[in-house]
């Protein structure tokens, strides 16, 4: 997924803010299997906290600074009625930002509602009211600010026109400069999504379920298509959408998966039977009915839809789900849900075709009814990953994965935090890192961990220090090794940002009912913290605010004001650029070593095969990195062990092994698989090489796949799917045909059967390899391109990619 050239964010006055934590899912009885995870007692790194260098003082390091902020600190009132207010970034380094403030009441029946749009071209330092620009039309706040791709400079409003019917939308292809409207021949019903690749084609599912297309940036739309239920932009112009000829959304399980690829002009047919689809990498994702239409189950296609194989993952009944937790072109994570309202299911990392799956992590957290995770992709370090798991005993515990995947440990308890009332023994307690799940049950944390992939290693999370999650305060801790080691930086919970790619860290306390009035910022990695009063007149603080890549040197502070009658927005823009006076030279960066455990260890810091030294930013250099600042990373290839391999088809891993032994129902039995519709007789010796992986000589086991030369199809999708449809659709297919396509497929299957093996490699009894692996040895999984984990879309700003319910789909 290219890089993230916009962002959008929703404050709201805040009416009223409950802190209760509100039991859940977490505390019911439930019986667990033992799981993988070692205990915080068993978990040893020898990795030291990265300190500064020659024995400097990052605290001294800075002086003087009250005068040079005050002198770049920006205020602006917005002297408006309004209720809440979107930013949105346009561009990358453009300093262009769009605020649109709302207020809506209801009038009876009827809904009254105000807009007003302002622009900033100097990253929020200063504003103008460019109402006008629109017509004064009340935007909804539900469709937001549709921002374009990349550096188009594209920007869609849609505006609600009230008294008439329909809805007009404005649009910009100059960054917000200017502004043209076109009325819409229909209601839309979700914001209108771009064509990634063509960002003059949009696509809009209309309140009808309609599916309208324009190619000419909303100048002119055509109704391509009825009954759509959820649509989706693949790779090369390729739209796909789910679909039900019997005209209804709500009959899962009997939806038509169908693409174009040429806008609307033609369609094709790809999948039947369908619960819902999704899309990560280049992976596209089916949930498939089977048989009596109880039990459903994942096909991947690699090629756009053309060809399905079945993926070795469990089935799952109506009240389960899979969920897309991450993807690239390399490898899936997927969450399988658990039977019943467990609260937890099974983590499976794929191969690099999307079929043959590895069983990861048991009793993962993941609630059914918010669709609650705390999955996080640590893309400051290749192959971390962090997440939480329901224990034995109710209570839900961190975990994180060094080699993507392949093994599962606590995080080490910072050494400069103690252990909290739910330690039982106070030297042996863990880091436990508060995400989307403690969000949801009304912890007071305001925002998610974060990491960025320019500032190498640093992650900044709320967290606390015992057996498990707490529901005390929480404070914020910093890792700047990954998450190897870890250090209380702030006391209770602040909303935090990176900016100048790790060279300053900025965070503000979270007081929802107290006005603030101080910022504090440091510049050596949250190591020491420095606090400037950047307001005489405190305001109640509602969002922080820079622009997305980490990269600028300034940061809004968003908040409110109140008199006596009104309340309204005030934005205060601090710029640090005049703070760090001299560019970063070579004399202010060291070598470092990622992943780093063991430096007696000849293979010490492999992952995926190599090694990989970066160049960091000393913690005592007070300079500025520059937004042209480059990663300087030198990647050393390692000898390859079992640890670079997954087991292959038939095989699997046991407990605390690395070696993949054959599955006992298909030993003696010629190995076939059926991939991309051909049969083809696979000869190995148990191991295939993990996707990405660069390891050079050492042990390299053979592998040899023999194409049969006989057909093969899927028993779950009909082979007359794969015809080429007209523009409108036949219903007209002869009953006959259909009959006899599926029993012979009944037939084949059974022979399958009889031969204990299932063509599209699902094996009969479910026998999963086990990823697990020490960290310090050659990982698994990690690669170059970070894992997309907003496999959803542009459908929802911010909105997870959560699962069958809504993900998957």
């Amino acid at each position: 997924m290219g890089q993230l050239r916009h962002f959008i964010l929703v404050l709201l006055f805040p009416v009223a803010l409950s802190l209760d934590f509100i039991k859940s899912g977490a505390s019911r009885n439930v019986l667990l299997a033992k799981s993988r995870i070692q205990p915080a007692a068993d978990v040893q790194h020898n990795v030291k906290k990265r300190s500064t260098d020659q024995g400097g003082d990052t605290c001294k390091a800075l002086q003087g600074y009250d005068s040079k902020l005050s002198s770049n600190t920006h205020s602006y009132v917005f002297n408006d009625l309004s209720g809440s207010v979107s930013l949105a970034w346009i561009g990358d380094g453009t300093g262009v930002l769009l605020a649109l403030t709302t207020f809506q009441v209801p009038l009876f029946m009827l809904k009254f509602g105000q807009s007003r749009l302002y622009r900033s071209e100097d990253y929020g330092k200063t504003f103008d009211d460019v109402t006008s620009l629109i017509n004064n039309t009340f935007i909804s706040t539900y469709f937001g600010i549709a921002i374009g791709p990349e550096q188009s400079g594209k920007v869609i409003l849609a505006g609600d026109l009230y008294g008439n019917s329909g809805y007009r939308i404005f649009l910009s292809k100059d960054f917000g400069k200017s502004f043209t409207h076109s009325d819409l021949p229909f209601s839309p019903q979700m914001q209108i999504m771009y064509n990634p690749q063509n960002s003059n084609v949009l696509v809009a599912v209309s309140t009808k379920y309609d599916l309208w297309i324009s190619e000419n940036f909303g100048e002119t739309w055509r109704n391509i298509h009825d009954t759509v239920c959820v649509v989706k932009w693949g790779r090369d112009n390729t739209l796909f959408f789910s679909t039900n000829r019997n005209g209804s959304c709500y009959d899962r399980g009997a939806l038509t998966l169908r693409k174009t690829v040429d806008n609307g002009l033609t369609f094709k047919t790809i999948a039947e039977k369908i619960y819902s689809f999704g899309i990560g990498g280049r992976f596209l994702f089916a949930s498939v009915m089977m048989g009596t239409g109880v039990m459903r189950m994942i096909h991947v296609s690699v090629d756009q839809g053309e060809e399905w194989n079945m993926a070795q993952l469990p089935p799952v009944g109506h009240e389960q789900f899979y969920s897309i937790l991450a993807a690239n072109d390399d490898v899936v994570f997927m969450h399988v849900d658990e039977p019943g309202d467990t609260g937890f299911g099974t983590i499976y990392v794929s191969d690099d075709r999307g079929m043959v799956y590895s069983k990861s992590l048991e009793h993962h957290l993941y609630t059914a009814t918010g669709g609650d995770n705390d999955f996080t992709n640590v893309t400051s370090l290749r192959g971390v990953f962090m997440t939480s798991v329901l224990a034995e005993d109710g209570s839900v515990q961190t975990v994180v994965s060094f080699d993507q995947g392949g093994e599962w440990v606590p995080l080490k308890k910072p050494e400069n935090s103690k252990c909290d009332s739910t330690a039982k023994d106070k030297d042996a307690c863990s880091l436990h890192i508060h995400a989307s799940y403690s969000i949801s049950m009304k912890v007071n944390v305001p925002v998610l961990p974060l990491s960025e992939p320019n500032a190498v290693g640093l992650i900044i999370a709320h967290g606390s220090v015992g057996d498990a999650i707490s529901v005390l305060t929480p404070d914020v801790y910093v890792s700047d090794d990954g998450g190897y080691t870890w250090l209380r930086a702030l006391e209770g919970p602040h909303h935090y940002a990176i900016l100048d790619s790790g060279g300053l860290l900025v965070a503000v306390e979270h007081k929802p009912n107290m006005p603030i009035s101080q910022v504090k910022f440091s510049t050596d990695e949250g190591q020491c913290w420095h606090v400037y009063n950047f307001t005489k007149e405190p305001l109640y603080f509602t969002g922080l605010a820079s622009e997305p890549g980490a990269r600028s040197m300034n940061v809004s502070i968003w908040g409110y004001r109140e008199d006596l009658f009104t309340q309204y927005w005030v934005s205060v823009t601090i710029d640090f650029r005049e703070l760090l006076t001299r560019d970063c030279g070579d004399e202010d960066y060291v070598p470092w070593l990622a992943h780093s455990n063991d430096i007696s260890d000849p293979n010490d810091g492999c992952m995926l095969g190599y090694k990989e030294h970066f160049l960091r930013l000393k913690k005592d250099s007070v300079c500025w990195n520059g937004r042209d600042y480059i990663i300087s990373k030198q990647p050393t290839p390692c000898p390859c062990t079992l640890d670079d391999f997954l087991c292959d088809f038939g095989y699997y891993r046991n407990e605390n092994s690395s070696e993949c032994v054959e599955q006992a129902e298909l030993r003696g039995h010629d190995l076939e698989i059926c991939i991309h519709g051909k049969k083809e007789q696979l000869q190995t010796s148990g191991y295939r090489k993990i996707p990405g992986d660069k390891c050079e000589g050492g042990k390299e086991p053979q592998r040899k796949v023999i194409d049969v030369r006989s057909k093969c199809v899927s028993n779950l999708l009909e082979p007359e799917l794969q015809k080429q449809d007209e523009t409108k659709h036949s219903h007209s297919a002869p009953v006959i045909v259909t009959v006899v396509a599926i029993l012979l497929i009944s037939c084949i299957a059974g022979v399958l059967f009889v031969k204990k093996y299932i063509c599209g490699g699902r094996f009969l009894v479910h026998r999963y390899s086990v990823l697990q692996h020490n960290a310090e040895a050659n990982g698994i999984e990690g690669m170059d391109e970070a894992l997309d984990t907003d496999v959803a879309g542009h459908a929802k700003i911010g909105f997870h990619d959560d699962s069958d319910e809504d993900l998957l789909e």
